[in-house]
């Protein structure tokens, strides 16, 4: 069963209030994944795939619709036989025939029906690409808030070692110091700001991955929303993903349409009756001979014909038993990629799930290391002040909390994109699920029902133009961060109260 439902209300419910807290200009996750949905080329390009998967049904029913062909001609007798009185000079002529036919040994009905199963096979395959794309767009954004807090984190550490570093050689210069301690406070300086050229990089690369996923740059994200209908085990989730997968069930739906493609192949060696009726005008022109004409032979006349037409293959060099050998090898093919398909959903809905119940204690552990560094550090200093402790340790233990705090924010960043691609794997991640607001979603059923009954030879559509938008004139990203850093490090005794234990974290719920 699915669980859509429930998870639209609550993406809907969680983004609007990320929505009604967010500052002007702020951009939610909803608001991320209504523009990929729009614009993001992986989407719009298989959006394409199925229509063209669409008019495989048309082509396979025209085979077993009537045909009407003319052919006309035109011929001059440059050299004739001196003996032949009724011989015209020059000739035209025009046929007009029309075939319908009655039976083709199955070969139309298994080949309509193998294209209607890979409508269906497509369809599944394009929710499957909006559920990858989906993932891809969750991953970016929370990218993007990961890097930018461990840019903040980075940011303010350099300037708190700064601080230290210039209060270390005041202390110097009076003696209170050694040059030890000033050297220690520099080497720790000097790594801190390769880390935050580090952070940087790594920050202005998540930002150029969210423009390529999303379409444009990332402005102040706001937290995401919680995310429902998280399964109890991975038995669950493995149950539910092979039920609702949609690349599952696109691979089902192809191995389906092989069965009937060995029926078509058989058919080439059974015989096929056909319905014919044509009509023929000729004139000459007026090039008859003079005799001809005295005979009561006309210049111009007309002609018609009908009957049935029968063919049965008697011998064809093995071509058939070759065609349906193939096809077969082909079904089996797609039996086996089945199993394939069977089997990475299971390991991806285990190694989803299995990641976000280690981010979970990941992140309660770390935010416990979180608090612990933080009266650590307060206590060394305050050890410090009174000769106890060293700049040493000081650094020691501002470097211990700025870890913590990085393994924090990477274990929630880890623990919703886990969530999301479970989610995505058992089916419930797509963009029925999400409640996007962008606009009316793409239903691929529409296109299917206008084509499915054209039989117009001269109909064609508008000439193609791209749908997704592009980003050649977006700016290059830089790595500035607007997010205000924890004041907390920035006093020279950290007294705030602790952080909360995590229950209420949202990539715990």
């Amino acid at each position: 069963m699915r669980n859509g439902g429930t998870m639209r209300g609550l993406l809907l419910g969680g983004a609007m209030l990320a929505c009604c807290a967010a500052p002007a200009g702020a951009e939610t996750l909803r608001e991320a994944l209504a523009k990929a949905y729009a614009s993001n080329p992986t989407i719009t390009g298989q959006r394409a795939a199925q229509r063209a998967v669409d008019e495989g049904v048309p082509i396979a029913r025209a085979s077993g619709l009537p045909g009407v062909a003319a052919t006309g001609s035109v011929t001059d007798n440059l050299l004739q036989a001196n003996n032949n009185f009724l011989n015209p000079e020059r000739s035209g002529n025009g046929q007009l025939n029309l075939t319908v036919p009655l039976f083709q040994g199955g070969a139309v009905k298994n080949a309509v029906r193998a294209a209607e199963t890979r409508v269906d096979a497509g369809r599944a395959q394009l929710r499957g690409t909006e559920a990858t794309t989906f993932t891809n767009v969750v991953a970016a954004y929370m990218n993007v808030i990961r890097d930018e807090a461990i840019t903040s984190l980075n940011q303010q550490n350099v300037r708190v070692l700064d601080v230290n570093l210039r209060a270390s050689r005041d202390r110097f210069q009076v003696g209170d110091l050694t040059r030890t301690d000033v050297a220690q406070s520099e080497a720790r300086l000097a790594l801190a700001r390769a880390q935050l050229q580090q952070a940087e990089a790594q920050l202005i690369s998540s930002r150029e991955n969210y423009i390529a996923v999303v379409g444009s740059p990332p402005v102040a994200l706001e937290q995401p929303p919680l995310l429902p209908n998280l399964p109890n085990s991975p038995t669950t989730a493995v149950s539910v993903a092979l039920e609702n997968n949609p690349n599952l069930i696109a691979a089902r739906r192809q191995a389906d349409a092989t069965r009937y493609d060995v029926g078509v192949a058989r058919a080439n060696r059974l015989p096929r009756v056909s319905a014919v009726t044509g009509g023929t005008y000729f004139n000459y022109l007026g090039s008859l001979p003079p005799a001809s004409l005295n005979q009561g032979i006309n210049n111009s006349g007309t002609a018609a014909q009908a009957g049935l037409q029968f063919s049965l293959p008697l011998f064809q060099g093995g071509r058939p038993a070759a065609q349906v050998r193939q096809a077969q090898a082909q079904r089996s093919q797609a039996l086996e990629n089945v199993t394939a398909t069977e089997r990475a959903v299971i390991s991806q809905a285990r190694s989803a799930y299995a990641i976000w119940q280690s981010s979970q204690q990941v992140i309660a552990s770390s935010e416990t290391a979180v608090n612990a560094n933080k009266l650590s550090l307060e206590g060394v200093r305050a050890e410090n002040s009174v000769g106890t402790r060293t700049i040493l340790d000081i650094l020691n233990a501002e470097q211990e909390l700025l870890n913590s705090q990085v393994t924090l924010v990477t274990a929630r960043r880890d623990a919703y994109v886990a969530g999301f691609a479970l989610l995505a794997a058992m089916g419930n991640a797509e963009a029925r699920d999400l409640g996007l607001d962008g606009g009316v979603l793409y239903d691929p059923a529409v296109n299917y029902k206008r084509v499915r009954n054209r039989i117009n030879d001269f109909d064609s559509d508008s000439e193609p133009v791209p749908t997704a938008v592009t980003t050649a004139q977006t700016p290059p990203q830089t790595a500035a961060v607007a997010r205000p850093s924890d004041p907390m490090l920035d006093t020279p005794v950290d007294r705030s109260p602790a952080l909360t234990t995590g229950a209420s974290a949202p990539s715990r719920q």
